[in-house]
């Protein structure tokens, strides 16, 4: 009898955790829009730098104390998530300039297959029959809702393969650190890292003109705030409750949200492929939260 409340108490955190993380991706499907336009006032490592920098700016006025009890672990733990996620955002960036957006996206979205290996590998994390028919689901909706008939590697490609990995390390490590550390320590850590290192790269690469638009400023603030400071430390203590390849199935939903929001904010056309490959990654979310 124990056993079984402890187990229906462990699923209602999971889902509470998932609906979480749902949440957090709808934030970062609403960005795809905004960071397009953004980049016509400033570079992408400019961008990311001024992000994270007002994340952990918000995050330092609220928690700051915080870091008065962290620990070195801690610390080293947030930074080494934090060159994986800014790993992610720079092989995606750089491979933009040799492949096509859509083919990108779905490179990107193989972080799905790539995190229960990695989560088996570090974690011993075996993923369940919902998990593997989910990824099996979201992965083919990737596919019609990113890829065109042309199939070929190009390099831009396989440096892509690179933002896929370092995603699933971010992701696959939040699991593994945020169960036993304090999550918003190593959020401020993780954000702190990818602001330096993205600020260092600017500086040796790009230039910001000033002064920006103001338009520009307000999607940096928006950015950083919301799509940065609240999203990341919401992942961070999701993630304490629910496994890396349920957090990877959620995210996978990103490339969904993005087009809903372009069709509703830039005019973007929603085709019958696009929504058949949205309609199969929701299913494969559907099945890893039923069979579990």
């Amino acid at each position: 009898m124990v056993l079984e409340v402890e187990g229906a108490a462990q699923r209602d955190r999971q889902l509470r955790a998932d609906l979480w993380l749902f949440f957090i991706t709808v934030i970062w499907g609403s960005t795809f829009v905004l960071v397009k336009d953004t980049l016509s006032s400033l570079g992408p490592f400019s961008l990311v730098a001024l992000r994270f920098t007002v994340g952990l700016i918000a995050l330092m006025v609220l928690f700051g104390r915080r870091l008065r009890r962290a620990s070195g672990r801690e610390i080293a733990a947030g930074a080494l998530i934090g060159l994986f996620l800014f790993g992610g955002y720079a092989f995606q960036t750089v491979g933009l300039k040799y492949t096509s957006a859509a083919k990108s996206g779905f490179i990107t979205g193989l972080s799905i297959v790539i995190v229960p290996i990695i989560a088996y590998l570090v974690l011993r994390h075996r993923p369940g029959v919902g998990a593997v028919l989910g990824v099996v689901s979201a992965t083919a909706g990737l596919a019609l809702l990113t890829l065109k008939a042309d199939l070929s590697i190009e390099y831009g490609d396989l440096i892509t393969m690179g933002c896929t990995i370092a995603f699933a390390l971010q992701i696959v490590l939040v699991g593994k650190f945020a169960p036993r550390m304090d999550a918003v320590v190593l959020t401020m850590a993780q954000i702190a890292t990818v602001s330096l290192v993205s600020a260092l790269l600017a500086g040796y690469s790009e230039s910001i003109i000033l002064p920006l638009p103001l338009e520009a400023w307000a999607a940096v603030f928006f950015l950083g705030l919301a799509a940065t400071a609240l999203t990341f430390s919401i992942q961070t203590v999701a993630q304490k409750s629910t496994t890396p390849t349920h957090a990877a199935l959620i995210f996978s939903l990103e490339p969904v949200f993005s087009l809903v929001f372009a069709y509703l904010l830039a005019g973007e056309t929603l085709t019958g492929r696009a929504l058949v490959g949205s309609a199969l990654i929701v299913l494969g979310m559907i099945m890893a939260e039923l069979k579990r």
